[in-house]
C-alpha cells in the first residue's frame, strides 16, 4: 500500500494549496471547503486502512477512501467548468486523482477477491 499512501499524501498538499489559492485569490470559500474535504479524507482513510482489525475493515476504509477520490474528482471538475481553476491547476490535479482512483479501484477490487475466495 506504500504508493498509494505516497500518492494520496502528496495529492493532499496539493489539494491543501488549491483551497489556499480559492479563499485568499478568489474568495471562494464553499466549493474550496469540500474540494478540501474530500481531498485531504482520502489519504487519511488509506492511513487508517493500513491498521485495519480485518480484511473486511481494510476493504471498508478502503471503499470510502474511493469514495472520497471519486467526489474529490467531481469537485474538481465543478471548480473548472465554473471557472474558479483554470487548466493549469486542473490537468495535474485531475491527473493526481486518476491515478489515485486507479490504485484504489485495484486494490478494493483486489480486496474483493481475496475475501470471496
Amino acid at each position: 500500500m506504500g504508493i498509494v499512501a505516497t500518492k494520496s499524501f502528496s495529492f493532499a498538499l496539493e489539494i491543501i494549496e488549491l483551497y489556499k489559492f480559492l479563499s485568499e485569490a478568489k474568495k471562494e470559500y464553499v466549493l474550496s471547503k469540500q474540494v478540501l474535504r474530500s481531498g485531504t479524507a482520502v489519504g487519511a482513510l488509506i492511513r487508517e486502512a493500513e491498521h485495519a482489525q480485518s480484511k473486511a475493515d481494510f476493504l471498508h476504509k478502503m471503499n470510502i477512501a474511493l469514495k472520497e477520490a471519486n467526489e474529490t474528482e467531481y469537485w474538481l471538475t465543478l471548480l473548472k467548468e465554473s471557472n474558479y481553476i483554470g487548466t493549469d491547476h486542473y490537468q495535474p490535479l485531475m491527473a493526481s486523482c486518476k491515478s489515485i482512483l486507479r490504485l484504489l479501484i485495484s486494490i478494493v477490487h483486489t480486496t474483493k477477491t481475496s475475501l470471496n475466495r
